[in-house]
């Protein structure tokens, strides 16, 4: 089972709002997940980010790929692989 750790997106039209996600690359985008791990407001400026790092480091240690803009967040949050 291949894990990606992804964005989920929430809230209305046109104000999104994002939730962490560890999930199986097969799932859809809004569907079933593993395990919340963070959340992300586009919204708001500067953009507004909150991610629990010990769950973040746990499942890249155990082999998660992060998706690119999962990345981004990482790495302005300080959590490298």
């Amino acid at each position: 089972m291949a894990v990606k750790i992804r964005l989920k997106r929430m809230g209305q039209k046109k104000a999104p709002f994002y939730r962490i996600v560890v999930a199986d690359s097969r799932s859809p985008r809004d569907g079933k997940f593993i395990e919340e791990i963070g959340t992300y407001d586009p919204t708001c400026d500067p953009s507004v980010y909150k991610v629990d790092e010990e769950a973040a480091k746990k499942w890249l240690a155990n082999g998660a790929q992060p998706t690119e803009m999962v990345g981004k967040i990482f790495k302005i949050a300080g959590i490298e692989k």
